[in-house]
């Protein structure tokens, strides 16, 4: 039994802060796609869609369904049971209920539409009844810089502030050394910087430090790749264990990962190993054979389709695989045609998992960059779909990619969300420069990264937002604030108390010497574990699926696990033994310690005399781990902003 714990006094946000702000409601199970457009086209489409505005009320779009009428706004986002949509529909008065023609909606129309709203009336990303004229452009471009303001000579400080100057914006504070230091170790290496580096670098005075620790981190390759290991698991769908592993129906890739990432692979070259797949990388390109019955879509080509155009494209073309997509232009016969330079035999086309008696013909998307000889050998045709993925001409893979980079270290996309790359960029000449700059310095990740790192846009304090985001209207004000990630609070854990578990299930060549023949060897990560119960609920993913965005919302469980749960209570227990048996000279040593190990700060005199009073003398395990917990239940550490 977990024993109750006093929340220690010095916690100004208590741990049960989580359960009472962070937590959403849980979403009906409704599928917008295909249970609630069809109603809403058929009933509403024909006043309310396309630029018919009948009574000031479009449901073209997110945007304007939210908006409402010329009456106010149709859904209550904090009450949606009394949403005025629902009152309409269901209304017995002919002359109020929507809509006025005919009978309106049956019995099981209107409870799907019910379960739609109360559960948050969720939007497909990208979804409109009549399609916006935006057509992304398929060729490179490298648009002309701004003046620098100042000294802010950083392209993408160019870039964003002329952005900020036209819509008459100030743009966000600079960023302090602690909030710098703390936020770009997270990012690049996904650690927290450790006490002694924090000293250094408060203590360094040279206008350059910024620059060398951006530099030290990127350099530092088992740190690099065991963290962005994760990145790379979710967009692939690689794991350690689950579906597939056992049964032979799945493949890792990890050994192969593992040291593209060490290698700093260039991108073009990662892309085209994994596209034309050899032994070690097959594993992304064949996907999960399902047992059972499954649907036409599930198929191991289809499955490769989806996985190409979705991690290296930003393409979503699960809706068309199944029919001509509803949320962007794709047709089935395009999915099929993807997926039929993978497929060994002929593939017919299912429409609705109904067979069409119709085959595939092998195609690439974008026939103006050039095609696929159909009548050539699989492995052929592979080599030549991996050729025009990565292809000079091709500037869609650098965007979708620099994009993805963005979106992880500024908390959202210069394109929103990042697999819908059909959508407008908030900034063009943004998108494209990171494109450009990628292919120019040979497709190198890390460059990417160090050139935003290394902006004033990053090094900048994150905007505050009042409640949801608006994602439709949505203008650049700088970073956003980010959640430690399952595997980034793991980590944070052990690193603090220095009890890393001294194995990992991951089947990689991990360099136990560190990064140098005199460097101790690195701990454990995370990363290189299969998921426990714990991290599953912070929202590390089983990974069946491509996942290139992690939930941001607090769910009504990770409350309660981070409140009370069984895993963490053990954690934090172990972490109080060990920094127990370290002896500190004082409670206030002590104390200090985890401040600064976890905070990256020094606490208050407050906060001091409250944790010395806690912890007495001299410190009792029990008494640490109520400290522990309490300092790690902070928003200030759980936040990266």
């Amino acid at each position: 039994m977990i024993r109750s714990r006093p929340t220690p006094h010095f916690v100004l946000l208590p741990r049960f802060f989580l359960g009472l702000a962070l937590i959403t409601p849980l979403a009906a199970a409704v599928d917008f796609v295909h249970e609630v457009v069809p109603i809403l086209k058929q009933h509403c489409a024909e006043c309310h869609a396309d630029s018919k505005q009948k009574g000031g009320l479009s449901f073209n779009t997110e945007e304007s369904f939210r908006k409402g009428s010329k009456n106010g706004p149709i859904i209550d986002a904090e009450h949606p049971e009394k949403s005025l949509l629902l009152k309409l529909i269901a209304s017995d008065d002919e002359d109020e209920r929507m809509p006025p023609k005919g009978k309106g909606l049956d019995a099981k129309e209107i409870e799907i539409v019910r379960a739609w709203v109360l559960g948050g009336a969720k939007w497909e990303p990208g979804f409109a009844f009549k399609k916006p004229a935006y057509e992304p452009p398929l060729r490179p471009r490298d648009p002309a810089l701004p003046m620098a303001v100042g000294e802010r000579s950083n392209p993408l400080d160019r870039i964003t502030d002329h952005y900020l100057a036209e819509k008459k914006s100030p743009g966000p504070a600079p960023l302090d050394d602690v909030a710098f230091l703390r936020r770009v170790h997270l990012d690049l290496v996904g650690l927290l910087p450790d006490v002694e580096e924090l000293h250094r670098f408060l203590a360094d005075a040279a206008a350059d430090k910024r620059a060398r620790v951006v530099d030290g981190l990127l350099a530092n390759k088992t740190a690099y790749a065991e963290h962005w290991l994760s990145f790379w698991n979710d967009l692939l769908r690689n794991d350690y264990a689950g579906t597939g592993y056992i049964d032979g129906g799945r493949k890792q890739i990890s050994g192969w990962l593992y040291q593209a990432l060490r290698d700093n692979m260039p991108y073009d070259q990662f892309v085209r190993e994994l596209v034309a797949p050899s032994p070690a990388t097959e594993g992304f390109a064949n996907g999960i054979k399902w047992r059972g019955s499954i649907s036409a879509a599930q198929i191991p080509p289809m499955q490769y389709a989806q996985s190409v155009g979705q991690a290296f494209l930003g393409i979503n073309l699960k809706c068309a695989s199944c029919h001509d997509s509803f949320v962007d232009r794709w047709k089935l016969s395009e999915s099929y045609g993807l997926a039929a330079i993978f497929s060994d035999v002929p593939l017919e086309i299912f429409r609705c998992d109904k067979p069409t008696g119709k085959t595939a013909v092998p195609g690439w998307l974008f026939p103006e960059l050039g095609s696929v000889d159909a009548s050539l050998p699989r492995a052929e045709r592979l080599k030549q779909l991996a050729a025009l993925i990565t292809d000079p001409q091709n500037g869609r893979t650098p965007r979708t990619i620099t994009n993805r980079l963005w979106q992880r270290l500024m908390g959202r996309g210069i394109v929103h969300p990042v697999d819908a790359m059909q959508s407008a960029p908030w900034s063009e000449d943004l998108l494209d420069y990171l494109g450009t700059h990628l292919a120019a310095n040979h497709h190198d990740l890390k460059q990417t990264l160090r050139l935003i790192c290394l902006s004033q846009a990053y090094q900048s304090k994150t905007e505050s937002l009042a409640g949801q985001p608006q994602e439709s209207s949505y203008v650049y004000q700088g970073p956003r604030p980010k959640r430690l990630t399952a595997e980034e609070l793991t980590d944070a854990i052990w690193q603090i108390c220095g009890t890393a578990p001294a194995k990992f299930d991951a089947p990689v060549s991990r360099d136990a010497g560190g990064e140098g023949a005199a460097a101790k060897p690195p701990m454990v990560r995370a990363a290189l574990l299969q998921c426990d119960l714990l991290m599953r609920t912070l929202g590390r993913p089983n990974r069946e699926q491509i996942v290139t965005t992690r939930p941001l919302d607090l769910t009504t469980l990770e409350a309660m696990d981070l409140n009370n749960g069984a895993i963490l209570d053990g954690r934090l227990a172990e972490g109080a033994q060990a920094l127990v048996a370290r002896k500190f000279a004082s409670p206030a040593a002590l104390a200090t310690y985890v401040w600064q190990a976890a905070l990256s700060r020094d606490p208050t005199a407050e906060e001091l005399q409250a944790a010395v009073g806690l912890l007495g003398e001299p410190p009792q395990a029990a008494a640490t781990q109520d400290l522990l917990w309490g300092v790690l239940m902070l928003p200030e550490f759980q936040i990266i902003r």
